[in-house]
């Protein structure tokens, strides 16, 4: 798989970064002609790996949260979140619905169930003090082949 393009943005765990992060990641990928629903997904998935960075990565002061991008010749998106954060203690029990680590906020503990529903495969690595990587995987349909 020959990768055709790639970049890579940094910015400070601020909320209202995750509307950027998710508008940045869409144009991106937009040089594919992706389905609508295809690009939802993938904005979705963006935005809830973005948040978690946000809200959870940085709890008691701001840092920076890095999302890179790689499209293929296979027509497939590789998505990677990246922060320097608090890290997550045990990954498969943060994975589960309706977990979370926000104390006094309403959180639905979704964030990593919606990624793997959205994206054909997700991927989570972390070391508590070091931070997360998030990294996911979307194959877009052929467009010669589907109808948009």
């Amino acid at each position: 798989m020959e990768v055709l393009n790639q970049m890579k943005i940094s910015f400070l765990s601020k909320s209202e970064n995750e509307s950027f992060s998710r508008a940045a990641v869409s144009s991106f990928i937009a040089q594919l002609d992706p389905r609508i629903d295809e690009l939802g997904d993938i904005r979705t998935a963006v935005s809830e790996a973005v948040t978690n960075a946000i809200v959870h990565a940085y709890r008691t002061k701001p840092g920076v949260v890095t999302v890179s991008v790689k499209i293929t010749d296979k027509r497939c998106v590789y998505i990677q979140i990246n922060d320097r954060g608090c890290g997550i203690e045990d990954v498969e029990k943060a994975k589960e619905p309706l977990f979370t680590t926000a104390a006094n906020e309403e959180r639905a503990g979704l964030g990593f169930a919606v990624m793997e529903s959205f994206m054909d495969k997700l991927t989570v690595r972390s070391r508590v003090g070091y931070g997360t990587s998030v990294s996911m995987m979307k194959k877009l349909a052929d467009n010669e082949t589907e109808d948009k």
